[in-house]
């Protein structure tokens, strides 16, 4: 049995784009179809009794996994929802300023703009290059961006756009010298690289588990120092705001908000046994695996496209971007799936990979993943597509 085998992927498309939404393989969703059928069996019983204790155990395991104290760890659908939830904590004041990069995610970037336009404040964007040679780069251009009046950067752990793992240890201890809180968008981190988040210290780090852990859909994290706990509220404001129970509020908060379907999250212990099972046993070892598998992703294309290695190997996990010739025909937007050449991939040569704008169309990068489920062949039959578009 190939390793493709474990997941429900299309045997017709070659899938290089993981990144975005992740994939499941078939025993986590084995997993999710159990507890949802304990749920469904009894509601009541299910939600009122038996969650909590579930929940503990599960928050527990991952914590273990991201190197953290379950107290200072909360369950999320996803980061873009844990990043709502620290902004709009915020007591920000008239001329206060967010820090983020050009690299930074387009949906938590407009949270960013959305929280800043209330409180009339400003977002300061640092332009992190790309192609770029080292990771002075990046600290360089985010601290040359901080003033006295930052109050919180928005920083990327793993950037979408580009797919570069930025120097996050060496960007939280510079911003605290600075007096600057880190919220660290780490919606690639978990699986694709080593966290330890309580040596890592920053103010507050969100996570996907759907993406490099496979998860189903719907599963994230919040990670919260302790010291910055008090006054943390999640986007939606549910009982857990008025219980008092002996629980720790960030839990209450966190844990309740609302009536939903917590069996992603509870899937997630499973997801993290099941994955590093499929290679020996060593979570180490599949993210050697990924990283090696994309690396040589990259030459593949780089040697088939004649274009140099745009980043270090050391500032690459499981994505790494390639540039492409110019566009000739502009996509109606600079958002992500807007390339005609993306599209053009997948009907033509069954090949799903995003385009990328970078830095603006008719600009662009082609972004490739890697996982269990990948082979050389894959990169080699985007190479060739490649080589037939732009002969």
């Amino acid at each position: 049995m190939s390793l493709r085998e474990h997941w429900a992927l299309d045997p017709r498309v070659v899938f290089l784009n993981h990144g975005s939404f992740g994939a499941t393989p078939r025993a986590v969703l084995a997993e999710q179809d159990r507890l949802r059928t304990q749920m469904e069996s009894e509601p009541v019983r299910f939600f009122v009794y038996e969650l909590e204790p579930l929940w503990d155990a599960a928050r527990a395991e991952v914590a273990d996994f991201v190197g953290a104290s379950p107290s200072d760890l909360a369950f999320v659908r996803n980061a873009t929802e844990g990043v709502n939830g620290v902004l709009r904590s915020l007591a920000l004041k008239p001329g206060d300023q967010l820090l983020t990069t050009n690299q930074a995610y387009g949906a938590c970037r407009n949270a960013l703009t959305h929280v800043a336009e209330e409180a009339s404040a400003e977002v300061v964007v640092a332009d992190v290059p790309f192609p770029l040679t080292s990771d002075d780069e990046v600290v360089d251009a985010v601290m040359a961006a901080v003033t006295p009046r930052t109050r919180l950067a928005l920083i990327d752990h793993v950037t979408s756009p580009t797919g570069i793992v930025l120097p996050i240890e060496r960007l939280v201890r510079a911003l605290d010298a600075r007096g600057v809180d880190c919220l660290v968008d780490g919606a690639h981190g978990p699986g694709m690289v080593a966290l330890d988040l309580d040596e890592l210290a920053a103010a507050y780090y969100v996570a996907n588990f759907h993406k490099w852990t496979c998860a189903p859909k719907g599963a994230g994290m919040l990670h919260v120092r302790a010291d910055r706990q008090r006054g943390l509220h999640p986007a939606v404001i549910s009982h857990g705001y008025a219980t008092t129970r002996g629980r720790s509020r960030f839990h209450e908060e966190f844990d309740w908000v609302g009536t939903d379907d917590p069996t992603p999250m509870l899937c997630v212990p499973f997801a993290l046994r099941h994955l590093a099972g499929l290679v020996g046993g060593s979570w180490e070892e599949l993210r050697a695996r990924n990283q090696a598998m994309v690396i040589r992703g990259r030459e593949i294309l780089c040697e088939a496209l004649g274009a140099p290695p745009p980043c270090p190997e050391a500032m690459i996990g499981s994505l790494a971007a390639v540039p492409l010739p110019d566009g000739d025909e502009a996509p109606p937007t600079s958002a992500l799936y807007a390339d005609p050449l993306q599209r053009r991939l997948l009907d033509e040569h069954h090949v799903e990979v995003p385009i990328v704008p970078w830095p603006a169309p008719p600009r662009r990068l082609a972004r490739i993943s890697a996982h269990l489920h990948n082979e050389e062949a894959d990169y080699m039959a985007l190479a060739r597509a490649l080589s037939v578009t732009f002969g």
